[in-house]
């Protein structure tokens, strides 16, 4: 179940505005209600909680989407390393980064 915040956002962009924290705040008391806007301030309507739930699966696909964007950016050596590897690439005639950088989006998968 995608969060609130990432179909707020979603929200946000489809009215052409982005997240900004002096304009909405989300909170939760809780109390078993979850999160909920507690404050608005765009020069757009509030969305309804049918316009937040009709944004379900989209989200899902947004955090799965940062999820993998999240485990690679774990998963690549430093760019020292990287550089480092190129360089030696170049120099060997090898595909030593290209072959790394491969097996990171390869066991990472954008879906």
């Amino acid at each position: 179940m995608a969060n609130l915040k990432t179909k707020v956002n979603l929200y946000l962009k489809a009215n052409s505005k982005t997240w900004d924290n002096e304009k909405v705040t989300l909170q939760n008391n809780s109390d078993g209600n979850g999160d909920f806007i507690s404050s608005w301030s765009y020069d757009i309507a509030e969305p309804t909680a049918e316009q937040i739930a009709s944004y379900e699966t989209a989200g899902n696909t947004a955090e799965a989407l940062q999820t993998v964007l999240n485990n690679r950016a774990i998963s690549y050596p430093r760019i020292q390393d990287q550089l480092d590897m190129q360089y030696k690439d170049l120099l060997n005639g090898t595909t030593t980064w290209r072959d790394t950088v491969a097996k990171v989006k390869l066991d990472n998968p954008k879906g």
